[in-house]
């Protein structure tokens, strides 16, 4: 068996602002709630490797994964994997944005599968990916486009 998720939100903001944003890994944790900290670790062309760690769980555990991440501006996509997947067997994840009325919809697919050792299997995990996707999106969604008022202020401000 293996996990799938898809989730997606609609951003009022530019793309080029979603974009930078979203795939400025070192301000990660700023944007995310979830991210204590982001280790870059290479890059290699378009490829960044990088060590994601989580502030600690409910039982003070610390989580911590090697990922790496190529966006492809062109076509407006990020592909991701876990390259140390823990518990996770695999773990392959695809972020797409396109215009929509209303902004940009950036949309999150993930696709999984646990270890037969993991303390959690496969439906477990798609429930809790679904809700923290949803949570995460929604904070990201918050500070980009308060991010795009600011830029609209301060643009309107500077051309008096």
């Amino acid at each position: 068996m293996a996990g799938h998720t898809e989730n997606s939100i609609t951003v009022d903001a530019p793309f080029d602002l979603v974009w930078e944003m979203t795939n400025d890994l070192e301000n990660w944790p700023r944007l995310f709630s979830e991210y204590a900290s982001v280790d870059i670790l290479s890059r290699e062309g378009d490829t960044t490797t990088f060590r994601l760690t989580m502030h600690p769980d409910e039982n003070g555990k610390v989580w911590s994964w090697v990922s790496e991440r190529t966006p492809d501006r062109a076509k407006r996509s990020v592909r991701a994997r876990r390259v140390e997947t823990g518990p996770f067997a695999r773990m392959d994840i695809l972020w797409e944005y396109e215009t929509v009325p209303g902004g940009i919809e950036m949309r999150w697919t993930q696709d999984f599968a646990m270890k037969p050792d993991a303390p959690v299997d496969d439906d477990w995990m798609t429930d809790n990916i679904n809700r923290n996707s949803r949570t995460q999106m929604a904070l990201i969604r918050d500070k980009i486009e308060q991010a795009a008022r600011e830029n609209e202020t301060a643009s309107v401000a500077s051309s008096r």
